[in-house]
């Protein structure tokens, strides 16, 4: 019986340049972090790179993907570089330019500082506009029980408590950040080099499938050789004996 599928088509091209617009849903929380680090004044943070030589990546991206990564669980600079190339949200983030995790985790320890107050604008800005949840960040599960937020303005003592609270959740996200750089144990799976262009890892593959099924060859013709070293020693048994051999023992069947 013949079935008809829709085929993963990965060779044809776009006749068009797609755009990172429209690779989300409008309410996607990586679109409301571009929106609200877009607000935010960096002056201080781009002045510090006067003088250059060279062009570097705008801390407004990088603010942005810091913020992205920490809040969806994801600390490790090796691994941020790597959801440049995986993750829509973050080739949304990133505009699709790639920086890799020296650049990451630098701007996370030359900045550190700097970010804290802006990660927590982020989060006040969200639980001002009635977010219950950043990421995994959630902000209706406070532990503050303040009656002054049934109020449209908050109290001085609820907000001070409020800010106090956000600063704990953000020291811990970049205390995490810097447990996860300073971590000795692999991301994940890493890729070797070798292994990064497509025509290697398919020859990768292969050479790996032919030793699995040279292994399994070997296993077969030894198991082989004992069964028929078992047949033989029943027969010159049963000779000796002059009885019959019972049923010969079965050989497994050579898996292909």
């Amino acid at each position: 019986m013949r079935s008809d599928f829709l085929s993963a088509d990965r060779d044809s091209l776009y006749l068009l340049p797609p755009s990172v617009q429209d690779w989300l849903p409008v309410n996607h929380l990586a679109r409301f972090v571009v929106d609200i680090v877009g607000q935010f004044d960096l002056t201080l943070l781009r002045d510090a790179y006067a003088g250059r030589g060279c062009k570097a990546y705008d801390p407004e991206m990088l603010l942005s993907l810091l913020f992205y990564g920490y809040a969806t669980g994801t600390f490790s600079s090796r691994k941020l570089e790597l959801a440049t190339y995986e993750s829509i949200a973050v080739r949304y983030i990133t505009g699709n330019s790639h920086p890799d995790h020296d650049t990451i985790a630098n701007f996370r320890k030359r900045f550190l500082a700097e970010l804290k107050p802006f990660f927590i604008q982020i989060l006040t800005l969200a639980h001002e506009m009635n977010i219950l949840k950043v990421g995994k960040i959630s902000l209706d599960g406070t532990k503050i029980k303040a009656n002054a937020s049934k109020h449209q303005a908050l109290s001085w003592g609820y907000a001070s408590k409020l800010e106090k609270q956000l600063k704990d959740e953000v020291e811990s996200l970049l205390r995490q950040a810097e447990q996860a750089d300073q971590s000795t144990i692999p991301d994940g799976m890493s890729i070797p080099e070798e292994l990064e262009r497509r025509e290697k890892r398919l020859e990768a593959i292969a050479k790996a499938k032919r030793e699995i099924e040279r292994r399994a060859e070997e296993r077969y013709e030894k198991e082989k050789a004992e069964h028929e070293a078992k047949l033989a020693e029943r027969e010159r048994k049963a000779q000796e004996s002059g009885k019959k051999s019972g049923s010969s023992p079965k050989l497994v069947e050579k898996r292909g």
